[in-house]
């Protein structure tokens, strides 16, 4: 199958960013959100994320036109009968996404793909609302995705090779690098990453050093581009809090258990840069 247009549902940092790199390559994107204000929101993100790279000559003004002219902004779900995938970036709730996945099954035409930028919940189970399971998958997106180049593509139980295949090739049209993961909670990245920066978190909490010094470690003993505690207010806090309870549910397992100072900066509302405190203070 041929993909030439795609829907990206979710008009925020994750969606706004998937919107960006498939018009870029040249496919028309319909960008839905509830509301247009949270759809001109994400255009004018995406406009200026494009203009930074025109300042550098990393692109041409042609470049930028030729992709705000190829993203379609709609609050009609209903557009989704035009498209060949639907990539999801909607809040990460079980609900949410098996509401909107069941809408979609009815609307979506009988090729469509139904693609969920998840970072963790489980594909099977999202798949189960729909009657077209075999052409369900996971996308799931590193952020920034302008800048990230990799895409974990999750099998569920029914997924084919067809449609494993079609997605496949729309990641490495996008210039992206495509890694094939199965079925489990937090897949690859979010079941090393997260666990990982809980034992930070915990790290704080039982006093052995600050976040500052705690993230020195790993930037310049482990190499790592960023400390898990910055990295953790850049994802958020209640994301994180979210995967790790993910985890812990799914494999039934108390090594995922978050630690209470996660959830005591969570209540409140302490979520990193998002709400300008986390584990550092921001000013912007």
């Amino acid at each position: 199958m041929e993909i030439k247009t795609i829907m990206v549902i979710g008009a925020g940092q994750m969606g706004g960013g998937i919107a960006q790199v498939c018009a870029a390559a040249g496919y028309t994107v319909y960008l839905n959100d509830l509301k247009q204000e949270y759809i001109d929101k994400g255009l004018a993100r995406i406009e200026k994320n494009l203009s930074k790279q025109v300042s550098k000559e990393r692109i041409t003004q042609d470049d930028l036109n030729g992709t705000m002219d190829r993203l379609k902004p709609t609050t009609d779900i209903h557009d989704a009968k035009h498209v060949d995938i639907v990539i999801e970036a909607a809040v990460e709730n079980m609900e949410v996404k098996g509401n909107l996945f069941s809408r979609l099954d009815e609307i979506a035409p009988e090729h469509t793909i139904l693609a969920t930028n998840t970072s963790s919940l489980p594909i099977t189970e999202i798949a189960a609302v729909t009657k077209r399971p075999e052409k369900v998958i996971g996308m799931h997106f590193m952020n920034p995705v302008p800048v990230m180049k990799l895409v974990e593509i999750i099998r569920g139980l029914a997924t084919t090779d067809e449609s494993y295949q079609a997605v496949e090739k729309l990641a490495v049209d996008l210039g992206k690098t495509a890694v094939e993961v199965n079925d489990f909670p937090g897949f690859v990245s979010n079941r090393i990453l997260m666990p990982m920066i809980n034992e930070a978190i915990y790290t704080v909490y039982e006093g052995v050093s600050s976040p500052e010094d705690i993230d020195s470690v790993m930037k310049l003993g482990m190499n790592h581009p960023m400390g898990p505690l910055t990295l953790a207010d850049f994802i958020g806090l209640d994301t994180c809090l979210y995967i790790m309870e993910t985890l812990q549910e799914g494999f039934g397992d108390d090594k995922y258990r978050p630690c209470p100072l996660l959830r005591k900066y969570v209540k409140a509302g302490w979520l990193g840069r998002k709400t300008g405190r986390g584990f550092y203070q921001y000013q912007d």
